[in-house]
């Protein structure tokens, strides 16, 4: 059998160990460091704004951070994007809240403003007003900013941009993750740059990153003793870890080029392909850092559903895999109350992410040309 083509692997650039090697020989082996520090200041320099970047175990951790930040409580409510993966919604429950889901528009596959607001409305009508809201940056597209951040505004619920998957993206030329009242990045092994498990909160003053590290360290008080005022967790970053990701993000240019070459081999390679579209910026205010290219296959035009292909590309153990499933359609989450039409449902059903590595090569590139150019007859 050929060898595993991976829907998105690590790609290391080189300089890892450099500083690995620094970490072990300082004997800096702990949740802090002169890693840790360099990390958040080269995501800063990357991001080009204003931030302050505390650096963390996981996206998941710096999601669950924002929010009792943000001050989610039991009982509260929250709205969460619904076309997302389960870690945008899980620290809601965490918290004891309640996940109001909100459908997709199609454009950017991304929350629907109008949705957003419809939903706003009904919670508030009902008594509650909602304490926050999780926007995804899908697959490194952008939300639409503007809107969504216009009706975030308007009712004064603040912003959690999860960008997990949209490192090197841009709205208008702006960072993604930089827009909101806290911003999520996730460096999990799949990521465009990793620190094999990692993520980052990004925050707009100080004191909101002095708070995160003081949560994410055991909320341990200002005393010769151990003292605890508030609950606090075990969410702080390695500084081994944080030593792969300083070493990953002098490559991280390059990476981001990579992943947008990926997306236009497939704008290539479906062109002629009716019925298949290749998932794309809607115009110039969008930069994607394209970290999964996707499609959507619609089967009444090509004959073939997306099925046909995942399956046809596993043969030759080329993985593929359908968009993510909907978080109101999760059984997990089959009481949360969803505000939308089908947009969410209807991509889940035709889409497929594509292989998307940075480190793909052009041998392999073939074999997935060939494989899509048998399904669909070309």
């Amino acid at each position: 059998m050929n060898d595993k083509i991976w829907l998105s692997s690590p790609h290391m650039g080189g300089n890892e160990l450099k500083y690995i090697h620094e970490a072990f020989n300082a004997n800096w082996v702990a949740p802090l460091g002169p890693n840790v520090n360099g990390f958040e200041e080269d995501i800063e320099q990357f991001l080009k704004t204003d931030v302050k970047v505390a650096a963390l175990s996981a996206g998941t951790a710096a999601l669950h951070l924002a929010l009792i930040e943000c001050g989610v409580s039991q009982g509260d409510e929250v709205i969460c994007q619904s076309m997302t993966f389960s870690a945008s919604a899980n620290p809601i429950a965490y918290q004891g809240a309640i996940p109001v889901f909100v459908d997709s528009e199609p454009d950017t596959w991304n929350i629907c403003p109008v949705a957003l607001e419809e939903a706003i409305k009904d919670r508030i009508a009902k008594g509650k007003t909602p304490k926050a809201i999780v926007a995804v940056h899908l697959y490194g597209m952008p939300f639409k900013v503007d809107e969504v951040m216009a009706v975030a505004n308007k009712y004064n619920i603040p912003v959690i941009e999860d960008a997990a998957e949209a490192l090197g993206s841009t709205y208008k030329g702006k960072a993604c993750g930089t827009f909101g009242r806290f911003g999520v990045l996730s460096f999990n092994g799949n990521k465009i740059i990793t620190t094999s498990g990692g993520g980052a909160l990004v925050c707009h003053t100080q004191e909101d990153k002095d708070k995160t590290v003081f949560l994410s360290t055991q909320a341990r008080d200002n005393a010769p003793h151990y003292q605890h005022s508030e609950i606090g967790y075990n969410y702080r970053m390695s500084n081994i870890c944080a030593g792969i990701g300083r070493g990953q993000m002098e490559v991280l240019p390059s990476r981001v080029e990579a992943r947008r070459k990926m997306h236009d081999f497939y704008v290539q390679l479906f062109k002629d392909i009716d019925g298949v579209t290749v998932f794309a910026e809607p115009d110039s205010d969008y930069y994607s850092n394209h970290w999964l290219s996707a499609i959507i296959v619609d089967p009444k035009v090509t004959g073939n559903s997306r099925e046909d292909l995942r399956l046809a590309l596993l043969e030759d153990n080329i993985e593929s895999r359908p968009l993510w499933k909907p978080m109101h359609l999760q059984p997990v989450f089959s009481n949360s109350p969803y505000y939308g039409g089908n947009v969410s449902e209807q991509l889940f059903e035709n889409g497929l992410c594509l292989p998307s590595g940075s480190n793909l090569t052009d041998e392999e590139r073939e074999r997935i040309a060939t494989k899509v150019k048998e399904v669909f007859g070309k």
